[in-house]
């Protein structure tokens, strides 16, 4: 996931190597939250089930078996494919702390679902901020 240019300098100059380690090394390519592989296709139903190729079984959106397997029609009727990509990610959202145990490499579905509620938060003050700017020079924002 690209860095926004006023976060890069939270970041440690040597970020895309630091960022392997935990993403290989460390987490051995596979999201630390649910288990999907990285730069593997992986079938899913969209809400949070995936197939799991190497176990040859189906799984939750935390990386459990299911017990209850998904009838054939409801497979063929909702299946997709998505290539999974692993991300260095903040578990407490704070760009300067950086230690192994505030690190976590996840997919980008898991990525998202743990920084929804900040990126509202974000996306809230930055429209505030340009209301304020448009305000201060521009008279009442459109």
């Amino acid at each position: 996931m690209p860095i926004k240019p006023e976060h890069r300098f939270f970041h440690p100059i040597d970020w895309p190597q630091f960022s392997d380690v935990i993403r290989f090394a460390r987490a051995k390519g596979a999201c630390e939250q649910c288990g999907r592989p990285h730069a593997k296709v992986v079938l899913h139903l969209g809400d949070g089930r995936w197939w799991d190729t190497a176990a040859g079984r189906w799984r939750d959106g935390a990386g459990r078996a299911l017990k209850a397997q998904p009838t054939a029609s409801e497979v063929a009727a909702v299946v997709r494919r998505t290539r999974v990509y692993l991300a260095t990610g903040h578990r407490n959202h704070d760009t300067s702390e950086n230690g192994p145990s505030d690190l976590a490499a996840w997919c980008q579905r898991c990525h998202i679902l743990h920084d929804g509620l900040e990126h509202g938060r974000r996306r809230h003050a930055t429209l505030h901020r340009r209301r304020a700017v448009g305000d201060l020079f521009l008279g009442v924002y459109g």
